[in-house]
């Protein structure tokens, strides 16, 4: 079965479906918080959503000056709303070992959500936002995903956590 991956199919805001396998990458070897960024961004540099990579890495950046998106419990969010994408664009990563990124916990962290949105998609991006960390807020799923040993079964993860939320 197609899907269909354009912006009027984003209507529908799940992390199973805004993601798939080619932008999950499994334990990273990374060692700052520089290199993960710039990380993520190599991962999403040729996703079909991304219009200027370059102001891509400016807004992340700069987001991230204004204050660490390590949100706690080893969760990092790099995030932005940006005219450099034409839809939302997510990617996730978990790493080898944690790594530290001024989370708000001072914790280390292991497991990250990288998103960027058209600047005009504000309320869904708080939602999005808001959906990733109420998913991985809870220690069971936290623990899958770093177990997980594949992209499939990453996705197979948020397929069965996202059954009953409703939609954006």
């Amino acid at each position: 079965m197609l899907i269909r991956r354009d912006y009027q199919d984003y209507h529908i805001m799940k992390i199973e479906r805004l993601l798939s396998e080619e932008y999950i990458v499994l334990n990273l070897e990374i060692a700052t918080k520089h290199q993960l960024i710039e990380k993520m961004l190599a991962i999403v540099a040729n996703h079909k959503g991304v219009k200027d990579i370059n102001r891509l890495k400016k807004d992340v950046v700069r987001r991230e000056q204004e204050m660490s998106t390590g949100i706690g419990k080893q969760i990092a969010i790099p995030h932005a709303k940006t005219n450099a994408v034409k839809q939302p664009v997510l990617a996730f990563a978990t790493l080898k070992n944690e790594i530290n990124f001024d989370s708000i916990d001072n914790d280390h962290v292991k497991i990250i959500f990288f998103l960027a949105t058209p600047e005009e998609m504000l309320a869904e991006h708080l939602k999005l936002l808001g959906r990733i960390t109420r998913i991985v807020g809870r220690e069971e799923i936290r623990k899958m995903l770093v177990l997980a040993v594949s992209p499939g079964e990453v996705l197979e993860i948020f397929r069965d956590e996202e059954k009953n939320f409703p939609q954006i």
